[in-house]
């Protein structure tokens, strides 16, 4: 039963990514359609944010009262939805309109099935699950360049993904059964025992603070290398913007990479030194960028921080009950996923104007900046928590 509960589960995280890069990649042809500036892809990607950040706060109440099965399928629904009225939008207010319960379904889901897989399966399985978040990733603009090349236009693009998220839902509504015989004892006992903690509740928690702080920088950074790397290496390092953004995907190569070995890694390390190792990672990657060498050098430094960023997530996600325990894993979950979105949605547009007004040059400088205050707020983490009772394996 355990067993294909995780096969639900990986596809569960196929699931995740499949939408996370349509709108990326079919914006240059949508926004043409529906005749508004380029620039306002941030409006839609905004409201998907907003609706992401509140739906995580409110993870560990749905999570307690609905148990993780049916946050999962219910969330999984309302994405597909939303995708579908993607599929039949015909203006840019309909978009906005959608982007609503696309965010929503986003954040619940992403909060409730990492502290599940935290709570039941060993950090091998973290790793492998967020790899296949990076398969459903690269799929997803593949899908949609299909329906782009084949003339079915972008409409049939989110219809696609669309459907597919309207198969997995059905998956998951016939799996909730597993879900319950799993992890009955553990939920059972929380929703009973534990009532939802506010937000002042957690914020009092020792070391809440400081993993918000880490996973907001973590994610601060890796958003920032998905997005400006290219303009980098164009600006900065004079390579040509078509060639630019195909050697930018070396950073995706680098964390899937890297969370496929991770898993065999977290064989033999704990959280603690997988998430110290891709640390260090990150700091040669970004050195190397700084360095004025030739332009391998640099990207040899990309993939060093793809590859370094790989650990981190996954086992700071998967350390969460070791430090806060299990009956508070879910809700401290739920707001560093909502640090996590609000530091992709600062981070990387702030570094735009360091780019615009001074240099993208800075961009290693700027990384290895929010790493530094990363290391600082994990190590700080560990202090504040050490004396808490680990959780059995």
């Amino acid at each position: 039963m355990a067993h294909l509960l995780l096969a639900v589960i990986y596809l569960s995280f196929i699931s995740l990514g499949l939408p996370d890069s349509l709108l990326g990649s079919a914006w240059p042809v949508m926004h043409a359609d529906l005749n508004v500036p380029m620039s306002w892809a941030g409006c839609v990607s905004i409201i998907i944010s907003i609706g992401t950040v509140v739906s995580s706060l409110q993870s560990d109440r749905l999570t307690k009262k609905l148990g993780t099965g049916k946050v999962t399928a219910i969330s999984v629904g309302m994405t597909a939805a939303a995708l579908l009225g993607f599929s039949v939008s015909s203006s840019f207010w309909m978009l906005c309109l959608w982007a609503i319960p696309y965010g929503l379904g986003a954040g619940s889901v992403d909060a409730a099935l990492n502290n599940y897989v935290a709570l039941h399966y060993a950090s091998r399985h973290m790793s492998w699950l967020h790899c296949m978040w990076g398969l459903g990733a690269a799929v997803g603009p593949y899908v949609m360049g299909l329906a782009l090349s084949g003339g079915s236009g972008w409409n049939m693009g989110y219809r696609y993904i669309g459907l597919l998220q309207i198969a997995l839902t059905l998956v998951l509504v016939v799996s909730l059964p597993l879900w319950r015989v799993h992890g009955a004892k553990t939920e059972a006992a929380e929703s009973q025992t534990v009532p939802p903690l506010t937000l002042p509740q957690i914020f009092r928690i020792s070391g809440a603070k400081e993993v918000m702080a880490a996973f907001f920088c973590y994610c601060a950074l890796e958003q920032t290398a998905i997005l400006w790397a290219s303009s980098y290496l164009n600006l900065y390092k004079g390579i040509s913007a078509e060639t630019a953004a195909g050697y930018a995907g070396l950073f995706f190569v680098g964390i899937t990479t890297g969370r496929a070995l991770s898993g065999f890694l977290t064989i033999k390390f704990s959280d603690t030194q997988m998430i110290r190792l891709g640390q260090g990672l990150i700091a040669i990657g970004a050195v190397a960028m700084l360095l004025p060498l030739h332009v391998y050098v640099s990207l040899t430094g990309l993939v060093l921080v793809g590859l370094g960023c790989a650990p981190i997530y996954p086992c700071v996600i998967h350390s969460t009950p070791d430090h806060f325990g299990a009956d508070k894993s879910q809700a401290v979950i739920g707001v560093q996923m909502a640090s996590a979105y609000v530091g992709t949605c600062l981070m990387p547009p702030l570094f735009g104007l360091i780019a615009s007004h001074i240099s993208a040059g800075l961009f290693p400088a700027y990384l290895l900046a929010i790493l530094a205050v990363m290391v600082v707020m994990h190590e700080a983490l560990l202090r504040r928590t050490k004396n808490n009772r680990a959780r059995p394996v």
